[in-house]
């Protein structure tokens, strides 16, 4: 299962059983690099106690700011005139402190947990299993504990995630083309994309389809388009259409040097991806193979990709990765050329 399935598949079903007022474990800890979906999480728990009942029975605390002395007789207190009593604290591991205490103090209060608190542990990482709490917590997942990853999702699984998204929180389509045009403007930023999403799901009638010219009109504010339109007049090795696109793009630019470093960056994974792909081809493996092998989900964002890689040959390639490797050194100043023609030399070097 990919890490994109995990991260989703995790987040939908703890907020279904939130939002169900399901029965949670007394201790929940959340963690991952997703900080998007763990801040969403969060939000509902927050909603588990009426704002009328939050002076009395809700704390959000700080790992940095807070004692574990303080933090587990907070746990400990019963609710007021509530079932319930909701404690959250982010940063749990900056708790370690040697004049406020250390996350070992909790160790205690996770074998035996107040029922009427839910405690909600946030962290990028989860304690170390090999010494408690975190061994205690990973041993005992499942019984006083639940214990959520959140993994950071994978750029070639975005396009599904949008298609989810879409689907979960705005009961809207978006189809595959208009999904992955979306991720390669957007990138990987969750919470930017699920903005980008509201407003394409606010602009487009509820019995239309989101396609690729509504995409292209929400986020035509993003500079990233351009590089897009570069990319692909790059892989067709079209040098006249990709270096009027690349003058362009240093015209709209406010900063050159940051434009073309940029860009590299953007380029490397698109030849990384097309590399990856040349080499399984190289030794004989199927196209669904490959789209195995790389962990693709999405079938257009594959078959996009599969059709970018059939105009490079993997003996080629090297010589692309050296020519983004002297653009990015010359850029940053270990060059006297200008950085127009840093850039104009790097697009006449890959096309070919």
């Amino acid at each position: 299962m990919s890490k994109y399935k995990s991260s989703l598949d995790t987040f939908r079903a703890l907020y279904k059983s939130i939002k169900k007022g399901e029965s949670l474990k007394p201790v929940i800890y959340l963690y991952g690099e997703e900080s998007f979906l763990i801040d969403m999480i969060q939000e509902e728990i927050e909603k588990l106690v009426p704002d009328e009942m939050k002076d009395f029975n809700f704390d959000l605390l700080y790992g940095a700011e807070t004692t574990s002395e303080k933090a587990v007789g907070i746990a400990r207190s019963y609710p007021m005139m509530a079932e319930r009593r909701v404690v959250i604290i982010r940063e749990f591991q900056k708790i370690d402190n040697s004049e406020r205490g250390t996350i070992l103090d909790f160790l205690e209060y996770f074998k035996s947990p107040n029922p009427s608190t839910l405690l909600c542990l946030i962290d990028e990482k989860f304690p170390d299993k090999r010494r408690d709490p975190g061994k205690y917590l990973s041993k005992e997942a499942g019984n006083h504990t639940g214990i959520y990853e959140f993994n950071k999702i994978h750029e070639n699984n975005l396009p599904d995630w949008i298609i989810d998204w879409s689907r979960h929180s705005h009961r809207m389509v978006i189809n595959p083309a208009a999904a992955h045009l979306l991720a390669q403007l957007v990138g990987a930023d969750l919470k930017l994309l699920s903005t980008e999403i509201e407003k394409l799901c606010t602009f487009v009638d509820t019995s239309q389809e989101i396609g690729t010219d509504h995409v292209k009109k929400i986020t035509e504010s993003y500079r990233e388009y351009n590089v897009v339109e570069l990319k692909e007049a790059v892989i067709s090795r079209d040098l006249n259409k990709s270096l009027k696109i690349a003058e362009q793009i240093l015209q709209q630019s406010n900063n050159n040097t940051a434009e073309v470093i940029k860009t590299v960056g953007f380029f490397y994974t698109v030849f990384s991806n097309i590399w990856q792909i040349c080499r399984l081809r190289e030794k004989g493996l199927s196209k669904q193979d490959v789209q195995t092998q790389l962990g693709v989900k999405n079938a257009y964002a594959f078959n996009h990709q599969y059709r970018e890689s059939s105009n490079f040959t993997l003996t080629e390639l090297p010589q692309i990765f050296e020519a983004l490797l002297d653009a990015d050194s010359a850029a940053k100043g270990f060059s006297t050329l200008d950085t127009s023609s840093i850039f104009l030399l790097l697009i006449k070097r890959i096309t070919g």
